[in-house]
């Protein structure tokens, strides 16, 4: 197995929409080409900022058609297949599978809770039904419960085809304890670009990052110079990156995140689908001072 599977950067890129609400695929898709001209490693579709959950299977197959046709193999494509409906995952994964999708991202079970041994078998189940490379994502914070490292250490070993895992439960010491339980080649992203230092100083290969939806030159700079030793250089970039990263979190993701794009890039990102909502006068005020204060908008 190659190491890390997707490279260290995955961009975990935004959707596009129409000032009415529709699906923007073209105009997705040609982010998605400057994403991997911009230090993007690999891209993932239909993840949590990407909107996923308020697009229809139709948009999102749509969406990934529409990449992977404008990307043609210059970098692997995500799709995010995965819900909290086992059987509905499993016909998702199929849909992204049939459309050459390169791997499939699987977010645990939301609002189920279930408990460790479900965890296992619903993954298992969406593992065994498709022959794409698989990364599963822990996110607690919106889905309410933590896959234990000692249950992806078993899934991984019933699923050779599951290679990685984005562990965004922001805790070094659970990325600490997969790595040392995990297969040497199993491949940890951090699911946070504020903890990917700290994450590969404890066994993480890269990030599945937000902050990338601008150019991720920044982040590749400062994961090269970590990985040459170079560690005071990696602290500095940090230093620089951190304030980035948090001007894109002054409210829900992925709110202030597609409209840093808009003010940032040659692109449109368009409106978030309610029950996201454009910021408040405050909240914009906030946003736009957090966003110059950090050197994103120049």
């Amino acid at each position: 197995m190659k190491y890390p599977f997707f490279g260290r950067l995955v961009t975990a890129m935004v959707t596009f929409f129409n000032e009415d609400g529709s699906l923007n695929a073209n105009g997705s898709a040609d982010f998605a080409e400057w994403l991997s001209q911009n230090g993007s490693d690999a891209i993932l579709l239909t993840g949590s900022t990407g909107e996923a959950a308020t697009m229809t299977l139709e948009e999102r197959s749509a969406l990934w058609s529409a990449v992977v046709k404008k990307i043609n193999h210059k970098v692997p494509i995500i799709a995010g297949t995965g819900s909290n409906n086992t059987a509905a995952s499993i016909e998702t994964t199929k849909i992204a599978e049939s459309l050459g999708v390169d791997a499939i991202l699987l977010v645990g079970p939301y609002y189920n809770k279930p408990t460790q041994e479900g965890y296992f078998q619903h993954f298992k189940a969406i593992a065994d039904a498709t022959k794409l490379p698989v990364i599963l994502y822990n996110i607690p914070g919106r889905t309410g419960s933590n896959i234990l490292p000692a249950t992806i250490a078993r899934i991984a070993k019933a699923c050779p085809n599951v290679i990685g895992v984005k562990e965004a439960a922001g805790n070094v010491s659970q990325v600490a304890e997969l790595y040392r339980i995990l297969p040497k080649d199993f491949s940890i992203y951090s699911g946070d670009d504020g903890l990917v230092l700290p994450f590969m100083a404890v066994g993480a290969c890269g990030v599945i990052s937000v902050l990338s939806n601008l150019g991720g030159s920044l982040q590749q700079e400062l994961m090269a110079a970590y990985l040459n030793g170079n560690v005071q250089k990696a602290k500095e970039l940090n230093a620089i990156m951190i304030p980035q990263e948090k001007s894109l979190f002054t409210v829900t993701n992925p709110i202030p995140v597609k409209a840093a794009v808009t003010l940032c890039t040659p692109f449109n990102a368009g409106p978030c689908r309610m029950p996201l909502c454009p910021m408040t006068p405050e909240e914009n005020t906030k946003f736009l001072a957090a966003l110059e204060a950090s050197g994103l908008k120049k």
